[in-house]
């Protein structure tokens, strides 16, 4: 029985991952600059394929009105990726989190602070961009 909701998590989560990915929607570039020559070379290949670094798009203050939340205050010792994983039950959608919040990483973040865990995925993902 518990074998079976665990596969059962992982095929949820596995497909939110494919449909809710940071990497949808990313433009890739081509990356054989001489500079790195070298590397392409070690690596026996003409070109690497990258992500371009996005530009983050934050809700608007409309927007944010519209999305549910959660208040968390921030403790010693809190991640991310923890905090998807007990409200979303995925840890790869940390970055949800971190965006809605405009705090890109822990280290932008004290205990004490109040950050928002946006309850509506698919209206967050839509005012993020």
């Amino acid at each position: 029985m518990a074998e079976q909701r665990m596969e059962r998590r992982k095929k949820v989560s596995l497909s939110r991952i494919g449909i809710m990915s940071r990497y949808n929607n990313r433009r890739k570039a081509v990356n054989k600059d001489e500079m790195y020559e070298n590397i392409l070379e070690e690596r026996g290949v003409n070109q690497i394929v990258q992500y371009t670094t996005p530009v983050l798009k934050c809700p608007t203050e409309e927007e944010e009105l519209r999305i549910q939340t959660l208040d968390y205050t921030w403790k010693q010792g809190d991640r991310y990726w923890r905090l998807a994983a007990r409200h979303y039950g995925d840890s790869n959608l940390w970055w949800i989190i971190a965006q809605f919040n405009k705090k890109p990483t822990e280290g932008h973040l004290a205990a004490g602070d109040v950050i928002k865990i946006p309850l509506n995925l698919d209206v967050a993902l839509g005012a993020l961009g």
